[in-house]
Protein backbone atom coordinates (compact mmCIF):
# COMPACT_ATOMS: atom_id res chain seq x y z
CA UNK A 1 0.00 0.00 0.00
CA UNK A 2 1.56 3.39 -1.22
CA UNK A 3 -0.01 5.14 1.70
CA UNK A 4 3.05 3.95 4.11
CA UNK A 5 5.71 5.33 1.61
CA UNK A 6 4.55 8.44 2.72
CA UNK A 7 3.69 8.17 6.27
CA UNK A 8 6.50 10.62 8.02
CA UNK A 9 9.01 8.57 10.67
CA UNK A 10 9.21 8.74 14.53
CA UNK A 11 11.51 7.47 16.73
CA UNK A 12 10.37 5.86 19.63
CA UNK A 13 12.47 4.75 22.53
CA UNK A 14 13.98 1.16 22.61
CA UNK A 15 12.35 -1.47 24.41
CA UNK A 16 14.32 -3.84 22.82
CA UNK A 17 16.29 -6.16 25.48
CA UNK A 18 19.69 -6.36 23.64
CA UNK A 19 19.48 -2.36 23.76
CA UNK A 20 22.55 -0.91 25.76
CA UNK A 21 21.58 2.03 26.26
CA UNK A 22 18.68 4.03 27.50
CA UNK A 23 19.01 6.50 25.03
CA UNK A 24 18.68 4.46 22.03
CA UNK A 25 15.50 4.91 19.54
CA UNK A 26 13.70 2.47 17.27
CA UNK A 27 12.99 4.53 13.50
CA UNK A 28 9.24 3.33 13.22
CA UNK A 29 6.64 4.72 10.62
CA UNK A 30 4.24 6.95 12.63
CA UNK A 31 0.57 4.89 11.98
CA UNK A 32 -0.75 7.50 14.50
CA UNK A 33 -0.22 10.53 11.83
CA UNK A 34 -4.15 10.81 10.58
CA UNK A 35 -4.87 12.15 7.19
CA UNK A 36 -8.05 13.17 5.26
CA UNK A 37 -8.84 15.33 2.55
CA UNK A 38 -8.96 19.25 3.21
CA UNK A 39 -12.66 20.23 3.71
CA UNK A 40 -12.55 22.27 0.76
CA UNK A 41 -11.81 19.28 -0.98
CA UNK A 42 -13.98 16.95 0.52
CA UNK A 43 -17.33 18.99 0.58
CA UNK A 44 -16.91 19.62 -3.16
CA UNK A 45 -19.00 16.66 -4.69
CA UNK A 46 -18.48 17.96 -7.95
CA UNK A 47 -14.18 16.54 -7.08
CA UNK A 48 -16.21 12.75 -7.29
CA UNK A 49 -17.50 10.01 -9.05
CA UNK A 50 -19.62 7.83 -8.15
CA UNK A 51 -18.27 4.20 -7.99
CA UNK A 52 -19.64 0.70 -8.18
CA UNK A 53 -17.35 -1.88 -6.74
CA UNK A 54 -17.69 -5.42 -8.51
CA UNK A 55 -17.19 -8.98 -7.26
CA UNK A 56 -13.87 -9.11 -5.88
CA UNK A 57 -12.55 -5.80 -6.39
CA UNK A 58 -10.18 -4.06 -4.01
CA UNK A 59 -8.76 -0.61 -3.50
CA UNK A 60 -5.43 -1.18 -5.16
CA UNK A 61 -7.42 -2.87 -7.98
CA UNK A 62 -10.20 0.08 -8.66
CA UNK A 63 -6.97 2.47 -8.22
CA UNK A 64 -5.45 0.68 -10.75
CA UNK A 65 -8.38 1.07 -13.05
CA UNK A 66 -9.04 4.76 -12.31
CA UNK A 67 -5.42 6.54 -11.70
CA UNK A 68 -3.37 4.08 -13.25
CA UNK A 69 -1.26 3.05 -10.41
CA UNK A 70 -2.16 0.15 -8.02
CA UNK A 71 -0.29 1.96 -5.38
CA UNK A 72 -2.30 4.79 -5.02
CA UNK A 73 -4.92 2.45 -3.36
CA UNK A 74 -5.23 5.12 -0.61
CA UNK A 75 -6.62 8.13 -2.44
CA UNK A 76 -9.54 5.30 -3.29
CA UNK A 77 -9.86 4.74 0.42
CA UNK A 78 -9.65 8.48 1.39
CA UNK A 79 -11.62 9.65 -0.98
CA UNK A 80 -14.69 7.20 0.06
CA UNK A 81 -14.06 8.28 3.70
CA UNK A 82 -13.66 4.57 4.82
CA UNK A 83 -11.91 4.37 8.23
CA UNK A 84 -11.91 0.51 8.95
CA UNK A 85 -11.50 -1.09 5.52
CA UNK A 86 -11.94 -4.67 7.05
CA UNK A 87 -15.46 -3.25 7.71
CA UNK A 88 -16.33 -1.09 5.15
CA UNK A 89 -15.22 -2.39 2.29
CA UNK A 90 -17.38 -5.35 0.73
CA UNK A 91 -17.16 -8.85 0.98
CA UNK A 92 -16.81 -11.64 -1.79
CA UNK A 93 -19.86 -13.80 -1.98
CA UNK A 94 -18.19 -16.15 -0.85
CA UNK A 95 -16.43 -14.92 2.40
CA UNK A 96 -20.20 -12.99 2.97
CA UNK A 97 -21.39 -16.15 3.29
CA UNK A 98 -18.51 -17.32 5.39
CA UNK A 99 -19.13 -14.50 7.52
CA UNK A 100 -22.94 -14.70 7.41
CA UNK A 101 -22.62 -18.56 8.58
CA UNK A 102 -19.84 -18.27 11.36
CA UNK A 103 -22.48 -15.33 12.78
CA UNK A 104 -25.86 -17.20 12.84
CA UNK A 105 -24.70 -20.35 12.49
CA UNK A 106 -26.06 -23.19 9.89
CA UNK A 107 -29.68 -23.75 11.51
CA UNK A 108 -30.11 -19.98 11.52
CA UNK A 109 -28.82 -18.66 8.52
CA UNK A 110 -31.51 -18.43 6.47
CA UNK A 111 -34.03 -18.01 9.70
CA UNK A 112 -36.22 -14.67 9.81
CA UNK A 113 -34.41 -11.60 10.71
CA UNK A 114 -37.03 -9.35 10.22
CA UNK A 115 -40.54 -8.50 8.55
CA UNK A 116 -40.56 -5.53 5.45
CA UNK A 117 -43.87 -3.35 4.19
CA UNK A 118 -44.21 -3.76 0.67
CA UNK A 119 -45.70 -1.19 -1.18
CA UNK A 120 -49.44 -1.05 -1.18
CA UNK A 121 -51.90 1.44 -3.27
CA UNK A 122 -55.86 1.77 -3.57
CA UNK A 123 -58.10 1.65 -7.17
CA UNK A 124 -56.47 5.11 -7.26
CA UNK A 125 -52.96 4.40 -7.55
CA UNK A 126 -52.65 6.89 -3.81
CA UNK A 127 -50.02 5.49 -1.56
CA UNK A 128 -51.50 3.38 1.44
CA UNK A 129 -48.35 1.41 3.11
CA UNK A 130 -44.87 2.14 1.24
CA UNK A 131 -42.54 -0.53 0.87
CA UNK A 132 -39.35 -1.27 3.25
CA UNK A 133 -40.87 -0.17 6.48
CA UNK A 134 -39.50 -2.98 9.58
CA UNK A 135 -42.23 -4.22 11.00
CA UNK A 136 -42.96 -6.91 13.68
CA UNK A 137 -45.30 -9.96 13.49
CA UNK A 138 -48.05 -8.52 15.04
CA UNK A 139 -48.71 -5.56 12.57
CA UNK A 140 -51.90 -4.86 11.39
CA UNK A 141 -53.66 -2.07 9.28
CA UNK A 142 -57.45 -1.79 8.69
CA UNK A 143 -58.22 -3.06 5.34
CA UNK A 144 -59.94 -2.01 2.34
CA UNK A 145 -62.30 -3.08 3.42
CA UNK A 146 -63.31 -0.53 6.03
CA UNK A 147 -62.73 2.27 4.53
CA UNK A 148 -65.29 4.95 2.87
CA UNK A 149 -66.66 4.35 0.38
CA UNK A 150 -67.57 0.82 0.29
CA UNK A 151 -66.23 -0.72 -2.65
CA UNK A 152 -62.43 0.52 -2.02
CA UNK A 153 -59.58 -1.73 -3.46
CA UNK A 154 -56.08 -2.14 -2.35
CA UNK A 155 -53.54 -3.75 -4.10
CA UNK A 156 -49.97 -5.14 -2.41
CA UNK A 157 -46.87 -4.82 -5.06
CA UNK A 158 -44.78 -7.82 -4.52
CA UNK A 159 -41.87 -9.13 -6.87
CA UNK A 160 -44.58 -12.15 -7.78
CA UNK A 161 -46.98 -9.57 -8.54
CA UNK A 162 -49.63 -7.51 -7.36
CA UNK A 163 -52.42 -9.28 -4.98
CA UNK A 164 -55.63 -7.94 -4.82
CA UNK A 165 -56.74 -6.82 -1.02
CA UNK A 166 -60.10 -7.02 0.28
CA UNK A 167 -59.98 -7.79 3.88
CA UNK A 168 -61.46 -5.73 6.85
CA UNK A 169 -58.04 -6.24 8.36
CA UNK A 170 -54.84 -6.63 6.91
CA UNK A 171 -51.88 -8.34 9.36
CA UNK A 172 -52.09 -9.46 12.70
CA UNK A 173 -50.01 -12.99 12.34
CA UNK A 174 -46.94 -14.28 10.35
CA UNK A 175 -48.97 -16.30 7.81
CA UNK A 176 -51.29 -13.25 7.57
CA UNK A 177 -48.60 -10.65 6.77
CA UNK A 178 -46.50 -12.76 4.81
CA UNK A 179 -49.79 -13.32 2.42
CA UNK A 180 -51.12 -9.45 1.74
CA UNK A 181 -48.71 -7.09 3.03
CA UNK A 182 -45.09 -8.12 4.23
CA UNK A 183 -42.11 -9.96 3.22
CA UNK A 184 -39.54 -11.98 5.34
CA UNK A 185 -36.11 -10.79 5.19
CA UNK A 186 -33.94 -14.00 6.06
CA UNK A 187 -30.97 -13.34 8.57
CA UNK A 188 -28.54 -13.84 5.10
CA UNK A 189 -30.24 -11.32 3.28
CA UNK A 190 -30.17 -9.22 6.04
CA UNK A 191 -26.09 -9.39 5.81
CA UNK A 192 -26.21 -9.05 2.04
CA UNK A 193 -28.49 -5.82 2.11
CA UNK A 194 -26.21 -4.17 3.73
CA UNK A 195 -22.68 -6.30 2.29
CA UNK A 196 -24.54 -4.34 -1.10
CA UNK A 197 -24.73 -1.12 0.72
CA UNK A 198 -21.16 -0.87 0.73
CA UNK A 199 -20.52 -1.05 -3.43
CA UNK A 200 -21.22 2.52 -4.04
CA UNK A 201 -18.53 4.65 -2.90
CA UNK A 202 -17.60 8.40 -3.90
CA UNK A 203 -13.88 8.42 -6.06
CA UNK A 204 -11.53 11.45 -6.59
CA UNK A 205 -11.61 12.58 -10.40
CA UNK A 206 -8.19 11.68 -12.13
CA UNK A 207 -8.09 14.94 -12.94
CA UNK A 208 -7.87 16.27 -9.06
CA UNK A 209 -5.36 13.46 -8.59
CA UNK A 210 -2.50 15.53 -8.47
CA UNK A 211 -3.83 18.16 -6.96
CA UNK A 212 -4.69 15.66 -4.11
CA UNK A 213 -1.26 13.98 -3.77
CA UNK A 214 0.82 17.69 -3.32
CA UNK A 215 -1.90 18.71 -0.95
CA UNK A 216 -1.61 14.90 1.17
CA UNK A 217 2.28 15.17 1.32
CA UNK A 218 1.80 18.66 2.68
CA UNK A 219 -0.02 17.63 5.26
CA UNK A 220 2.01 14.36 6.08
CA UNK A 221 5.15 16.57 6.78
CA UNK A 222 5.76 18.20 10.54
CA UNK A 223 5.98 21.08 11.39
CA UNK A 224 8.51 22.89 13.96
CA UNK A 225 8.11 21.53 17.57
CA UNK A 226 9.95 20.60 20.55
CA UNK A 227 9.91 16.87 18.91
CA UNK A 228 10.96 18.03 15.89
CA UNK A 229 14.00 16.38 14.09
CA UNK A 230 13.28 17.29 10.42
CA UNK A 231 10.18 17.39 8.14
CA UNK A 232 10.24 13.78 7.77
CA UNK A 233 11.01 12.66 11.96
CA UNK A 234 9.81 13.54 15.25
CA UNK A 235 10.95 11.85 18.20
CA UNK A 236 9.00 11.20 21.49
CA UNK A 237 9.81 11.57 24.80
CA UNK A 238 11.98 9.23 26.62
CA UNK A 239 10.77 7.85 29.88
CA UNK A 240 13.50 5.73 30.13
CA UNK A 241 15.63 8.42 30.71
CA UNK A 242 17.30 9.09 34.41
CA UNK A 243 18.29 12.64 35.61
Amino acid sequence: MGYFKELPNVAVSSRLIEKRSSQEYVIAKNIFRRIKILNSISDNISLYNKYQIYEGERPDTVAKELYENSELDYVVILSAGITNIRDQWPLSNHFLYEYALEKYGESQITALHHYETVEVRDQWNRLILPEGLTIDENFKIDGPGNQFPVGTQWKAIRETGSIALSQNTLGGSASELLNTIAIGISNYEYEDRLNEEKRQINVLKPVYLQQFLEEFKRIMLYDRNSQYISKNLITTENTTLVN
